[in-house]
């Protein structure tokens, strides 16, 4: 067997991050390791990570994955010396009431899970005695699904260090030949990588063995190693048979995706959502993307535009024909798409659905596309109604395909639509890129080459889906079970289908490949109960009653007996004797995990002691220390731009709190009272800087959107509490010479600091997980060049060469530009546009912060762009605001204002980021740099 032989200097298969709370000094990764074997498109990935606690005494070690969103993890373990803890599926009911009097004891049980646009994120934690190891291993498996002609393995690379022994192998075997591979992405530097073709091309190697130095070398490397992501692509030969049949131990795969077919013409209307969330850049982004796609129409497609918002509107009453007349209308029509007024998705899909019905053709296949970013708000506001009235509308005659723009959509309610009739739903994330998005979806579903496609198997049983609305170009069917009886001699595979406006029917296999046994029995049982599950789950998600129960059941069934933690079963995390179990879920599409009690929470394991007045937290345009009494805030470890707070606060425990020191943290700016026995706080401040740092860096843990995890060893008995907090805070200046509004943000994701989209210049930042480091990271889009700052270096890349430098006196040519560079500031000038980077020293830490001016009245966006404001005078100490017509409380600050150099201590008003902001922090937040 031939051989396709990657080797590549930087690269990263699966993110496995491991980290502990203390400093980077105290704990060393010297072990990391990724072996996937992929399978006939099935993937399963082992991902170990070695590390050693170089401390003296005991200290909590974080082990941290993320993977792909269409993954099950179907194993655990953590071993410590030489003692194998594994984790354990079970009954997401059960694991619940294992985590609910977890809870009630105090214990650290906590839900860490959350989801992002691709990745999932799952943690857990245990504590390793001094100069101790522990080994963490997970495996996860997926099914690739093939999109636009090709399978993508995503590679994503952060271990937070570099690691003296860090491995990637990966080993793609595919019966059918392997026509062509690529890598792509950030950390794809062609200087070092090489790929060699043997004679045969159906394995596919990928080995990735950098060395500690290589590990800091690409462009948004830096001294905590691979940064980056990276995509493995590739696809198989295929041909005008019935595709490909592996067999093994009774049971089947079939992978179904002929070439050679004509393409269908299409009748498709897109209904567009203009009501007035969609202000803004979402408006903007449809009408590029809308614009984009006519152009992409083949001349003999038919094609209807609807907008709606409390009112319904037809561009046109029937569908016309794609040509360039009608296609040039059609462009400037989508050009003068405005947002104004509410949101009526049960008219403008009835009214689709209508025009659909009302133009039918011979040969041709409709589509019908709906986006929409908010939830219905008149009409027909009801959610079931609105899915019974659009399902008797289309009647099984084509497909209703929803993208849902944004995190503020209901997301379960299109989905839910979508699949009842014959279609899929696909989140628009609200980012930079969501015109390429919407482009990105429609060109999976352009080409339509066959409709209602039927798979029969004779002598088969205990199928996955079998009967598909359409068979797309560049797609792929995939149908598993199991062989009657083991009898291959009875079974009899073929495919039912139209084509235009004829029956076709495949029944000629490609003797090549037909029922070999290149899977190992495992992996084709376990593909068949990887796809039997997922699909179960989107039956289950469209039914009621008894048959939904029937549904989960059977979910739940296949989960326990293949051990994938899915939205029905959870892992119980096992640990050594004296410390709590975990529970981690597999999270849904836009879930937040509720407590049991119904709110937001996470927990804080304290035992170092902390009360240092002196003890300040800088960050961007100033620090505020502030005392107060009886409450903590729940923003209290959250990173921000324009300030740090250092806050002390006198509190108690919560009764949940006995005996191990756990700390209830809600949002609400509250810490519950009465702790009872060994369990309550002693907070010292004896334990030196690596028990503020533990609290500060343990706060970088984002659980999901509505809680923090903070971790601390477990060192002392806490008896009662005293904490100084430290918060980090923004400013907003003011015009009239009255002080300026500063609020706190808690906040771990990337900020949107800047974007002008006329001028294709985007500024993205990412705050430090503890004090006295402000920005970790910022990034500035210069239309296809890529500005990386850090601490220690600055990279510019342009996609072709990077250049690395350090913060010393230096002039660069950037795109547009130059970046004038000294030793404590970075001065880039972009046509009008102006940054200036600060950095300043603070305890033997580097504190980045940025700040911007613009000469054009571009339109911008981010918290570097927020106006000065003017508001009403306001009396001392606490008092209210009005802005833009708005009333609200404030109370007395102080900050250390870092936007000049001497960062002189000024007074503020200290409010909510919402109140300061006049609107939604969300607006302010990017899913990646």
């Amino acid at each position: 067997m031939g051989k396709i032989v990657v080797q590549l200097a930087l690269l990263g298969l699966m993110l496995a991050v491991v980290y502990t709370l203390p400093n980077k000094e105290d704990w060393d990764i010297y072990k990391y390791h990724i072996n996937s074997t992929v399978t006939d498109g099935y993937a399963i990935t082992i991902i170990t990570s070695r590390v050693v606690n170089r401390r003296d005494q005991p200290t909590e070690i974080e082990f941290h994955v993320k993977i792909p969103k269409n993954a099950f993890i179907s194993q655990f373990k953590m071993s410590i010396e030489g003692q194998m803890y594994d984790g354990v599926v079970k009954a997401k009911e059960e694991a619940q009431q294992q985590y609910s009097e977890a809870i009630s004891r105090g214990q650290s049980a906590g839900i860490v899970s959350s989801v992002g646009r691709s990745l999932e994120e799952f943690t857990t934690s245990v504590t390793v005695a001094g100069h101790q190891k522990v080994t963490f291993e997970l495996t996860h498996e997926e099914l690739l699904k093939r999109r636009l002609g090709q399978y993508e393995l995503q590679i994503y690379a952060r271990p937070m260090q570099p690691v003296n022994d860090f491995k990637i192998d990966v080993s793609i075997y595919e019966q059918p030949d392997i026509v062509f591979s690529e890598v792509k992405g950030g950390l794809n530097n062609p200087n070092l990588a090489t790929i060699g073709a043997a004679e045969s091309q159906n394995q596919l190697d990928v080995h990735f063995h950098p060395t500690v130095e290589q590990q800091t070398l690409c462009g948004a490397c830096g001294d905590e190693g691979l940064n980056g992501d990276l995509v493995i692509v590739y696809d198989v030969f295929r041909d005008d048979t019935l595709g490909h049949l592996k067999e093994s131990d009774g049971f089947f795969v079939h992978h179904f995706a002929p070439t050679g077919l004509a393409r269908i013409s299409k009748n498709v209307i897109f209904v567009i959502d203009q009501s007035g969330s969609m202000h803004g850049r979402k408006m903007r982004q449809t009408r590029a993307a809308l614009v984009h796609i006519l152009a992409d129409l083949a001349t003999d497609d038919y094609f209807g535009l609807i907008t709606f918002n409390h009112a319904v509107h037809p561009w046109k009453r029937e569908l016309v024909q794609a040509n360039e007349h009608n296609v040039g209308i059609a462009k400037e029509f989508a050009r003068t798409i405005e947002d104004r007024g509410s949101t009526d998705i049960n008219s403008a899909l009835l009214e689709g659905a209508k025009m659909l019905n009302q133009n039918p053709r011979d040969g041709s296949a409709s589509i019908l596309i709906l986006l929409t970013d908010g939830d219905p708000t008149t009409g027909e506001i009801n959610p079931v109604k609105i899915q019974k009235n659009v399902m008797r509308a289309i009647n099984k005659k084509f497909p209703l395909y929803c993208l849902g723009f944004g995190h503020d959509v209901n997301f379960e309610f299109l989905e839910k639509m979508s699949l009842e009739n014959s279609g899929v739903a696909r989140r628009i994330y609200d980012d930079a890129d969501a015109d390429f998005q919407l482009k990105g979806f429609y060109a999976e579903v352009a080409t339509p080459l066959l409709t209602n496609v039927m798979l029969i198997y004779e002598g088969g049983a205990n199928l996955t889906q079998t009967n598909f609305s359409h068979y797309y170009n560049g797609s792929e069917i995939v149908v598993a079970g199991q062989i009657t009886d083991n009898n291959i001699e009875t079974f009899s595979p073929r495919v039912v289908a139209i084509s235009g406006n004829k029956h076709v029917e495949f029944s000629e296999t490609n003797s090549s490949t037909v029922m070999t046994a290149s899977m190992s029995e495992s992996n084709t049982r376990r593909l068949w109960a990887y796809l039997t599950v997922k699909q179960l789950l989107d039956k289950e998600l469209q039914l009621d009653g008894e048959e939904k129960e029937r549904a989960k059941q059977e979910v739940l069934e296949l989960s326990l007996k293949y051990r994938f933690v899915t939205p029905h079963t959870s892992m119980v995390v096992t640990k050594p004797p004296g410390e709590n179990a975990q529970v981690l879920h597999k999270p849904k599409e836009g879930e937040k995990h509720p407590s049991p009690q119904g709110g937001s929470f996470g927990f804080v394991q304290s035992s170092a002691h902390y009360d240092d007045p002196s003890f300040t937290a800088p960050s961007l345009h100033g620090m505020a220390n502030r005392r107060r009494q009886g409450t903590m805030h729940p923003s209290f470890t959250a990173p921000s731009l324009h300030g740090m707070a250092n806050r002390r606060r006198q509190g108690t425990m919560h009764p949940s709190s006995r005996g191990t020191g756990a700390w209830l943290v809600r949002h609400q700016d509250i810490m519950h009272p009465s702790s009872r026995g060994a369990g309550g706080g002693h907070v010292h401040d004896q334990d030196s800087m690596d028990s503020d740092q533990d609290m500060a860096m343990s706060a970088s843990s984002p659980v999901s959107d509505s809680f923090t995890v903070v971790r601390m060893p477990p060192v002392f008995t806490p008896t009662l509490v005293s904490i100084t907090t430290v918060l980090q805070m923004f400013v907003r200046k003011t015009v009239n010479g009255s002080l300026p509004l500063c609020y706190d943000l808690n906040e771990l994701r990337p900020l949107k600091l800047l974007h002008n989209p006329n001028r294709e210049l985007s500024i993205n930042g990412q705050l430090e997980s503890f004090p006295n480091v402000g920005f970790k990271r910022l990034v500035i889009h210069n239309q296809n060049q890529r500005i990386d700052i850090n601490q220690r270096h600055i990279c510019v890349n342009d996609g072709q060469n990077a250049t690395k430098i350090r913060w010393e006196p230096n002039i660069i040519d950037i795109q547009r530009g130059k970046l004038i560079q000294s030793h404590n500031k970075t001065t880039i000038m972009i046509e009008d546009s102006l940054l200036i980077i600060m950095r300043h020293e603070e305890k033997g830490k580097s504190l980045l912060w940025p700040i911007f001016s613009q000469v054009s009245n571009d339109p911008v966006g981010g918290l570097l762009a927020v106006k000065p404001l003017v508001y009403e005078s306001v009396s001392a100490p606490s008092g209210t605001v009005t802005v833009s017509g708005k009333t609200f409380t404030v109370s007395e600050s102080e900050i250390f204002d870092y936007s000049v150099t001497s960062a002189p201590r000024i007074k503020c008003w200290l409010t909510s980021a919402e109140n300061a902001l006049e609107g939604r922090l969300f607006d302010y937040l990017v899913t990646d740099l």
